[in-house]
């Protein structure tokens, strides 16, 4: 009786057993991000694969590949996406312009004034806007998840001289990625853009190659531009660094609609995490950057608004050569105006 009983036990305990285990690899979900594991977008990705693989009790797994295993640039991953050989892949809006160039709407400078509007906006309809077009040119093969953040801020930052006003830019050749739209930026404040490849951006300060460049403290110090002699940043803001969360849709859609809202949610985590993972970061970065001689500088609000009229002709060279670039900017606009007028009732509510 006792064996009996002990084997009947032990068969259920082998067929849950293999019950549990079909149910772990009903979906699979392969995930990559051309950075590293300091890098914010380690960060939400650990987030998500938590989430998501408790959420859904076993039945979805993410397997993460950090770095370049799967692919080597945005165009090969978003292929990869698009084929369905990855499920999830994160880009800057450079790395996503040469297939979706309205993205770069994100790069358009000084539009969101602080992180809490940023993340109002890029938590609301102007992220399904941008879905909605991705899908549309894509054939309903790539669909934007979300978009966190990766670094911040963008602010200049140069090997030669404080920057306070637009015209201490004159001639500075500062780097830029190969995407139109930041280097008609930089031509707009009258420096000279230089597309250099992100990995030879240390050699390129250090020949001066180039003199300056557009990115957040965490980068500048995670890559130790401060050795090939950066030594002046200053604190513009002029953009705020989303990052796009793409997925196949395909993969997303063929799930039942209990484990799209365990991804959906998995992913309202991760650009949680995103959100908050530079303003930590960026705490020690900026003390060490002065601890190392580094010359931080605030603009006034009126310098601030100077750097933002020399940037006005970007604006019309966006909407003008972008394709659909009017379309994105117009909702880009309306979501700010909204988002500024929520978080300033809301802030008087808060004072009162």
């Amino acid at each position: 009786m006792i064996k009996t009983t002990l084997k009947t036990l032990t068969v259920a305990a082998v067929l849950a057993g293999s019950a549990m285990a079909a149910m772990a690899q009903d979906y699979t979900l392969r995930a990559t991000a051309n950075s590293n594991e300091n890098d914010e977008d380690y960060d939400g990705l650990v987030v998500f694969k938590n989430y998501v693989e408790a959420a859904s009790n076993g039945a979805i797994a993410v397997e993460l590949f950090i770095g370049t295993q799967l692919c080597g640039n945005g165009a090969e991953c978003l292929q990869g996406v698009a084929d369905g050989t990855i499920d999830i892949y994160v880009s800057t809006s450079g790395g996503a312009s040469g297939i979706f160039p309205y993205v770069q709407v994100l790069d358009l400078p000084y539009l969101m004034a602080d992180d809490r509007i940023a993340e109002t906006v890029l938590s609301g309809d102007f992220t399904r806007k941008m879905r909605d077009m991705a899908l549309e040119d894509s054939g309903d093969s790539i669909r934007l998840m979300t978009i966190g953040n990766t670094g911040g801020w963008r602010n200049f930052a140069n090997t030669k001289r404080r920057v306070t006003e637009p015209s201490d830019m004159e001639g500075l050749k500062i780097r830029t990625v190969v995407a139109d739209l930041p280097q008609e930026l930089v031509k707009s404040l009258g420096a000279a853009p230089t597309p250099i490849p992100w990995p030879e951006l240390f050699t390129s300060f250090q020949t001066g190659v180039v003199e300056g460049s557009k990115n957040g403290i965490t980068d500048i110090m995670g890559m130790k531009f401060p050795d090939a002699g950066l030594k002046y940043v200053t604190l513009d803001g002029h953009a705020y660094m989303g990052a796009l969360w793409w997925m196949n849709n395909e993969q997303f859609t063929g799930m039942p609609e209990n484990m799209r809202r365990v991804v959906v949610d998995g992913f309202y985590a991760l650009q949680q995490a995103t959100f908050a993972s530079p303003k930590r970061k960026s705490i020690a970065a900026y003390e060490q950057f002065v601890a190392e001689g580094g010359d931080l500088y605030v603009p006034t609000p009126d310098q601030k608004a100077a750097f933002k009229d020399g940037a006005a002709p970007v604006f019309d060279w966006f909407k003008a050569n972008v394709g659909r670039g009017e379309e994105i900017f117009d909702a880009l606009s309306t979501a700010v105006t909204e988002a500024e007028a929520e978080i300033n009732a809301a802030r008087a509510a808060d004072l009162n």
